[in-house]
């Protein structure tokens, strides 16, 4: 009995070239000539970054979910003092954070929790 994986959905790529090795990658995983795990890899390899987000952008994104600033805080498991910082220019998200924020303003709240 065979197992047919549904093709997955090609990541946005700047290249042709990755664009082209990604689709060869994918045929080859779908013919068992790489595993899962490989294509994974390769899946978090081809994601776009994730763009910054400035002072402005954090406050709004609090304040469009209704959130306080430890709120906030505590469902991107980090520190109210941070989440401040964020807000007055002091830092900049990265990292984790900044892949919940992006997550927070894609998907929504429920997402998080």
């Amino acid at each position: 009995m065979s197992t047919k994986s549904k093709p997955k959905a090609k990541p946005q790529t700047a290249s042709r070239v990755l664009e082209t090795v990604y689709e060869t990658a994918a045929d080859l995983e779908r013919l068992g000539f790489i595993d899962k795990r490989k294509m994974q890899k390769l899946d978090a390899l081809s994601m776009e970054p994730i763009a910054p987000y400035d002072s402005a952008q954090i406050r709004a994104l609090r304040e469009k979910h209704h959130l306080s600033q430890t709120v906030m805080a505590s469902v991107l498991n980090t520190s109210a003092s941070t989440v401040r910082k964020w807000e007055i220019g002091e830092k900049n998200p990265s990292g984790p954070s900044l892949k919940l924020l992006n997550l927070l303003d894609r998907k929504g709240l429920e997402v998080l929790l």
